[in-house]
């Protein structure tokens, strides 16, 4: 697995967060679905044990908070590369407080904080793609055009793209990482517009094409859980848990 995780480093740590009670009664969602919460909690539960047992992290467990129903969902509350986190603007109201626990566990782990404190910027971390060479950026309903120089500023070293999102609440609702240079990305219209406006951007990744975006979150099922999935976040073997994570890898800032 060595040589396939090559391209994202040597991940070390991870950041969950338990399920709240208020999950299926007040979390934010689109398409009315219902949320079988028992379910989700042995999920997020088996989630974890793989993190801590099948990969050797040291997992770093926030606790639920019932006034934040969307908590669950670490990933949009911070991006991680290298050495430094972003802290974004989350794009819903709500969502703000959720980024303070997760600043606080990522100072905790050492890293550089960066904060978006400007008020007219808006980004969410399911918005942010990292191939491992530079970062795709959806605009969404919930990430704006500023937020997204603002994490071009606090990553230099890398370049940044942004993507149109339509139709989709985030870009990684229907794309994820596959593997270093590969990317997995859903069959639905969104999807398919977003791969043809950014093709001369994605043209430097190989891409796998699925018959369903939510497929896409589960592409690490069939590549040996692949170091990625930690830094994406991308809900790989149980995407209805709702789960993310962080992590912090043993890699320089500057690599290419």
């Amino acid at each position: 697995m060595a040589g396939l995780m090559s391209g994202f480093g040597c991940f070390t740590h991870a950041v969950v967060r338990a399920v709240p009670e208020s999950l299926a009664r007040d979390a934010l969602r689109s398409g009315g679905l219902e949320v079988d919460l028992l379910k989700v909690q042995k999920e997020y539960e088996e989630y974890v044990s793989v993190l801590k047992h099948r990969l050797g992290l040291e997992v770093l467990e926030l606790p639920a908070d019932d006034a934040l129903p969307d908590c669950v969902f670490v990933e949009d509350a911070a991006v991680v590369c290298g050495d430094t986190a972003l802290v974004p603007r989350p794009g819903a109201p709500s969502r703000r407080r959720e980024t303070e626990a997760v600043k606080a566990a990522l100072t905790q782990l050492g890293l550089n904080i960066v904060e978006m404190s400007d008020e007219s910027a808006t980004l969410d971390g399911g918005d942010v793609l990292f191939t491992g060479r530079e970062f795709f950026v959806g605009l969404s309903k919930r990430t704006n055009q500023r937020g997204a120089e603002i994490l071009a500023d606090a990553f230099k070293d890398y370049a940044v793209s942004t993507v149109p999102v339509r139709d989709a609440l985030h870009l990684k609702s229907f794309c994820s990482m596959a593997g270093p240079g590969l990317i997995a990305i859903g069959s639905s219209e969104a999807a398919q517009k977003a791969l043809k406006i950014q093709i001369h951007s994605w043209h430097r990744n190989a891409w796998i094409l699925w018959d369903q975006d939510n497929r896409t979150a589960q592409s690490w099922k069939t590549m040996s859980w692949k170091s990625v999935t930690l830094r994406q976040s991308c809900r790989p073997l149980y995407p209805s848990a709702f789960c993310g994570v962080l992590a912090r890898s043993q890699i320089p800032s500057k690599r290419f």
